[in-house]
């Protein structure tokens, strides 16, 4: 096989990871011989062995001499679990080939070079593209602190959202949603969502992994004392309010167990690009932002959706509808949001339409 060929089983056993590594990212890496896979292993979890120590262990004394392809620059330094490159370098692979370069302080090059000088050829960049998309929201956290951040919506035909509990979208659509939430940090939704849809915000899967729970609520706090989210036992729920919300409801919300973070409102609200700031402060690297139209239209705003996800349904609810995005104060095409890179496909009955939001819009 190929480098290339091998890289992309090295992109297939990252993919095992998504969703479990947290705070980082996820990494896959496979040891070859003569160009045939010999092993392979992923970064299962924060805490535990990285990609290579794994993928070195199942090969055993066979990864000497043998080549390792790994999706991330091997790391240098301590951590919770020792540097990988001297993993390699005890092993006596014979060459290193990775995709991306780990814009991680601690690492920047610093894995190829320690490599290099224990006589291991070091091969950089190979499928670079791929595996930098595989890692892109990690690498906006560890460069700018920064959660990647998903805006979806499901719509209908002309840009309605449901207005209520009932779902526009089909089943599959709903199905791919709770892929995301097993995969994602945090999804967020606004107190207006909780109180019209009462959702429980989790992944559905089997196997899968809840996401925490943000809710963006007012100074009165006004969110349903028999709300799902609020319920005892569940995942983590944040709420996140102007500093001076009503003292009664935050210890109220504290004693069962929700996290509230009071941050200083402006007009009195919490700007979301702070509530953005706050959230990878806490170490989350993604958050999906589901919330109804108002939470839209703030997100969008304040610059700082990475990706929008639309789930259009073939229906119609005409002028009677709530617009999928509330009002951004723009009056000309000129001014409006751009977005790039649009794809479009479908999910069941569903299109969907997937863009990067262009910065600085």
């Amino acid at each position: 096989m190929k480098p290339e060929e091998l890289m992309r089983l090295a992109l297939v056993e990252a993919e095992k990871g998504r969703g479990r590594t947290h705070p980082n990212p996820a990494v896959g890496a496979v040891v070859a011989r003569g160009g045939r896979m010999i092993a392979r292993g992923h970064h299962e979890q924060a805490g535990l062995p990285h990609a290579e120590v794994n993928a070195l262990r199942q090969a055993g004394a066979r990864a000497r001499g043998a080549d390792v392809y790994v999706t991330l620059e091997p790391c240098n330094h301590h951590g919770r679990t020792p540097p990988c490159s001297e993993a390699l370098i005890a092993a006596g692979v014979r060459r290193v080939f990775f995709g991306s370069d780990d814009p991680n302080p601690l690492v920047d090059g610093h894995g190829a070079r320690r490599l290099r000088r224990a006589g291991i050829e070091v091969v950089a960049g190979v499928l670079r593209e791929e595996c930098d998309a595989s890692n892109e929201p990690w690498f906006k956290f560890i460069t700018r602190g920064l959660p990647w951040v998903v805006l979806k919506a499901a719509i209908t035909l002309d840009g309605k959202l449901a207005g209520g509990p009932q779902p526009i979208s089909s089943e599959p659509s709903r199905a791919l949603v709770h892929r995301w939430c097993d995969q994602l940090d945090a999804v967020l939704v606004g107190a207006g969502t909780v109180r019209a849809d009462d959702p429980r915000l989790t992944c559905r899967l089997r196997g899968g992994r809840d996401p925490v729970r943000v809710v963006v609520a007012g100074r009165k706090l006004d969110l349903p004392q028999r709300a799902r989210i609020l319920a005892r036992g569940g995942p983590p729920t944040w709420v996140v309010a102007p500093a001076g919300a009503a003292p009664a409801r935050v210890a109220a919300l504290r004693r069962r167990g929700v996290e509230v973070l009071l941050e200083r409102p402006r007009r009195g609200a919490v700007p979301f690009a702070t509530i953005v700031r706050t959230l990878g402060r806490r170490g989350l690297t993604s958050v999906l932002v589901e919330g109804g139209a108002t939470i839209a239209a703030q997100a969008l705003a304040a610059d700082v959706v990475d990706r929008l996800v639309l789930f259009i349904a073939p229906v119609l609810l005409g002028g009677d509808g709530v617009p999928a995005v509330g009002p951004l104060g723009l009056r000309r095409v000129m001014d409006a949001i751009r977005l790039g890179d649009v794809a479009v496909g479908r999910v069941g009955p569903d299109l969907v339409v997937e863009a990067r939001v262009q910065p600085g819009a």
